[in-house]
């Protein structure tokens, strides 16, 4: 094969790299020295003893990740099924004969889709045949481009192909034992919420980050909106931020130069490090093929393949595991072996490979027969890996756990051979609200405090901490501003609607006499808008359960099922909490809680109900928008749909919280897997939508600048223009002495007074005239704290809270509780009356005042620990 760019394979300049940097880079790999971009180019070119000498470090590397593995000597298989659920596609990849088009799916007998009777007879005869998993592969949404798919999915009631892949994996799963290994295409984190629960593994080759071979004219992937490389990076840190064991690979030979497969090389080593998410690579050679644009390329070469395979392992390490499909190697099968692979990919006694289907597979003896020859035993795995079983959660939802059960061994993770393949119920877990744990933590944390700073899988369930210093380290730097502070404040003072961005960050940035001056002006504004009075609630926080695997770093609420200071309580539990609030005045009880992977999506509906049945006129403010998606995703529901029937079931206001800092580049840093910043806002706007207000929030003081409190104070002020929705905003400075992301040596230690005067300031500024009122937490400041927010623009200081876990956790040290009086002893030291209010800023009626008055300061008496 030449080594022309043109050729697809290499760089423009054919003599390719020389005798003496092919020695320095195959020393470098030799030794085990980590290689960088133009080393691995320069190998990816090696052939004759220069490839023999790569091979062979590769092999040797392989080999001391499968003895660390606890398998030494043994290459893996999954035998599977193929199920082409759909060979329609939006994208026009000009070397694809999997996609069709309508018409000829007519000609030929066929729908749009498969029907899932046709999908259940396969996975049938695959399960009679040993087969564990079904490989469902489709084309990227079809009903985007063709209005025949989109009929197809109305008339049999989908809203869209997602929602067809979610309900044709749970038949797979209860009517024949098969365990989806799902590759639909580009995926949105909110997919991978509503597709977790009904798949132990996914895929989606990366095939190259070569933008250039997406964006002109004439490129393999031009006119593919789904391959456009930045989208697929994106969807592999989503898998990886949802948990989400996931395949990925190479297509080599499409046009890429020898730089840009190495750089996909580190594209996707740089996923796998920061997620460990990464359960296999696919390392897969182009195969022209017939009636497509690309039909006179020629075929990347198998030198090409072993060598691509070998820098991969070096590249990936010891632990990756890496495949090459062996229906495409001419049966070279001891070379791919002796480049470093691990396994061969999925392998169908029943089906062809419809992605290749001049190519078919070989048979299992024959791969094993051809693997025992170079010394290797082939043993059948799952769909996901064996590391992954191993792992459990929060890898693998409960509701598969009893399926990949019945079919892996404990002890390796691998297969049973023999195990039956038989249909089991795809359910929620049994007594999901069964009490449990440290359930006496909402008072012990203020006098035992918890068990310790950290939970025990510190260094693994957060990602990779090196891998998240280097994404936050631009963050970490203040920008330099320029623009003039006095001119900035005298647009605030006249006009705080007419403040422009740079005017905004100017002051955002102020500090000594300028702060003061901020701070006398948003103080102004707030009088004029609300008035002097101090407002506040009398209300109970009740955190159901702190069991959740969500990875948010900043979170020291968070525990394992299995970790001491971990609870959940009963749905009586929940009920007497909210009886025993309501006896001593509240209006309201906050109800948040934890991802706990065995709650039902319709436990939330449950948590309301049990409220409101036990005390009817209590408001029930509850369920912050990332536990909103996880139980639409659970149910099945939209976000809409499960936000009705929250509401039906007794759910009056949405707290807005999880919201942090709403931009994805300090998001991703400060949680793994919590829901986007656009997904944040479509719950948050739906349910302003559907009738239920919500509060609105930021944490601010760890990774974030004063640039991103602007552009989050812009979005809150967007939202509230579009739907009046927001009832406050609240101030949330970063309680940093338990929260992971600063035990890591990450994050800073909390903001500064500066920060604080200047976030509570700016915030009454620039939501004015949109947001009322601004909130400001006397568990995180303190009473003199509190009291000089209140100085600062701020006039309402939030509820009595009767119980606080979750900034306690943290290290927060102002307590649980703080009566009325003491309350109304903060507004007077900011020289302002105080006066109760209802969640939705309402008069409180004279009853629930007087009950408040009558047992004010003696809520430990009243609200015993409940057993």
């Amino acid at each position: 094969m030449t080594t022309s760019a043109t050729s697809g394979t290499g760089p423009a300049d054919p003599a390719g790299p020389t005798e003496n940097s092919l020695r320095r880079a195959l020393k470098r790999a030799r030794d085990g020295v980590a290689l960088d971009v133009s080393e691995a180019a320069v190998l990816l070119q090696a052939r004759g003893e220069h490839l023999d000498a790569l091979t062979a470090s590769a092999a040797r590397v392989r080999d001391a990740g499968l003895e660390a593995a606890g398998r030494p000597g043994v290459i893996t298989y999954s035998k599977s099924v193929f199920v082409p659920l759909t060979r329609l596609c939006r994208d026009k990849c000009h070397y694809c004969t999997f996609v069709t088009v309508p018409g000829k799916l007519r000609r030929a007998g066929h729908g749009m889709f498969m029907s899932p009777d046709e999908v259940l007879d396969i996975a049938r005869k695959g399960a009679a045949l040993g087969c564990k998993e079904a490989l469902i592969t489709l084309g990227d949404k079809p009903e985007d481009r063709w209005p025949e798919a989109r009929e197809w999915l109305d008339a049999h009631g989908y809203d869209d192909t997602i929602a067809y892949v979610r309900a044709i994996s749970v038949r797979i799963l209860e009517e024949t034992g098969l365990l989806p290994h799902l590759n639909p295409g580009v995926l949105s984190w909110t997919d991978f919420q509503r597709l977790k629960p009904v798949a132990p593994s996914m895929g989606m080759m990366l095939e190259t980050t070569a933008t250039r071979l997406w964006s002109e004219p004439g490129g393999p992937h031009h006119g593919s909106p789904d391959k456009e490389p930045a989208v697929r990076l994106r969807v592999l840190e989503d898998a990886g931020r949802s948990s989400v064991p996931f395949t990925s690979g190479l297509l080599i030979g499409i046009g890429e130069t020898y730089e840009e497969r190495a750089e996909s090389l580190f594209a996707l080593r740089k996923v796998a490090r920061a997620y460990h998410g990464i359960q296999e690579l696919i390392i897969q050679n182009f195969r022209a093929k017939p009636d497509t644009a690309m039909r006179g390329m020629p075929d990347a070469e198998l030198d090409e393949l072993v060598a691509t395979v070998a820098v991969a392992r070096h590249i990936m390490g010891p632990s990756a595991c890496l495949q090459a499909p062996p229906n495409l190697v001419d049966a070279e099968y001891e070379r791919l072996i002796g480049a470093g692979i691990d396994d061969w990919g999925g392998v169908s006694p029943l089906t062809i490979d419809h992605v290749n289907p001049e190519r078919p597979w070989p048979q299992i003896e024959e791969l094993a027969a051809k693997s025992r020859a170079v010394g290797f035993e082939l043993r059948e795995r799952l769909c996901v890996y064996p590391e992954f079983v191993k792992r459990g959660e929060p890898w693998l939802d409960p509701r598969l756990r009893p399926h990949v059960a019945a079919l892996a061994d404990p002890a390796t993770g691998l297969a049973l051979p023999d195990a039956p393949v038989v249909g089991r119920p795809w359910q929620e877990p049994d007594e999901a609200f069964t009490a449990s744990g440290r359930t006496d933590l909402h008072t012990a944390v203020d006098t035992e405090g918890r068990t310790s700073d950290r939970r025990e899988d510190f260094d693994e369930v957060y990602g990779d901490w090196a891998a998240l210093r280097e994404a936050a380290a631009p963050g970490m730097a203040p920008e330099r501003i320029d623009t003039d502070v006095r001119a900035a404040l005298a647009t605030a003072a006249d006009d705080p609607t007419r403040l422009t961005d740079d005017e905004a960050l100017a002051l955002l940035h102020a500090d000594g006499p300028a702060l003061d001056a901020l701070c006398k002006v948003a103080d102004d504004v707030r009088k004029s808008a609300v008035g002097d009075d101090v407002t506040y609630i009398v209300t109970r926080n009740i955190n159901f359960t702190n069991v959740c695997y969500t990875g948010c770093r900043f979170c020291a609420f968070a525990q394992r099922r299995t970790d001491a200071d971990a609870y959940t309580l009963s749905l009586d539990q929940v009920a007497d909490r909210a009886e025993q609030a309501w006896e001593v005045g509240a209006v309201e009880v906050c109800m948040q809680g934890g991802i706990h992977p065995d709650l039902p999506g319709t436990a939330y509906f449950d948590i309301a109900r049990a409220v409101k049945a036990r005390v009817p006129g209590m408001h029930v403010h509850a369920f912050s928008p990332m536990e909103v998606v996880n139980g639409a995703t659970r149910t099945g529901m939209s976000i809409r749909e499960w936000l009705g029937a929250a509401k039906e079931a007794g759910l009056d206001s949405v707290p807005g919280t999880a919201a942090e800092i709403l931009d994805d580049e300090v998001r991703w840093i400060l949680t793994k897997g919590k829901l986007p910043a656009a997904t944040w806002i479509e719950v948050i706007e739906t349910a302003h939508e559907l009738g239920l207000r919500s509060s609105s929030t930021m944490m601010y003081g760890h990774v974030d600048q004063p640039r991103h409190w602007l552009g989050h104070l812009r979005t809150l002020a967007g939202i509230q223009q579009r739907t009046g929705g927001f009832t406050e905003f609240v101030t949330l400075p970063f309680i940093h002495t338990n929260a992971p992301v600063y035990l890591a040596g990450i994050a800073r230690p909390g903001p500064t007074v500066r920060d604080n005067r200047a976030v509570t300031a700016m915030a009454r500024l620039l939501l004015h005239p949109h947001i009322p009122n601004i909130q400001t937490s006397w568990v995180k400041l303190g009473t003199e704290g509190a009291a000089e927010m209140l100085r600062s623009g701020a006039n309402d200081l939030g509820g009595t809270l009767m119980e606080e876990t979750i900034s306690r956790m943290a290290g927060s040290s102002y307590g649980s509780y703080k009566s009325v009086k003491d309350l109304i002893a903060v507004a007077d030291a900011a020289g302002r009356p105080a006066k109760p209010r209802t969640t939705l800023y309402g008069p409180v009626p004279e009853e629930r005042q007087r009950a408040a008055r009558d047992s004010d300061g003696h809520l430990p008496q009243l609200l015993p620990v409940l057993d």
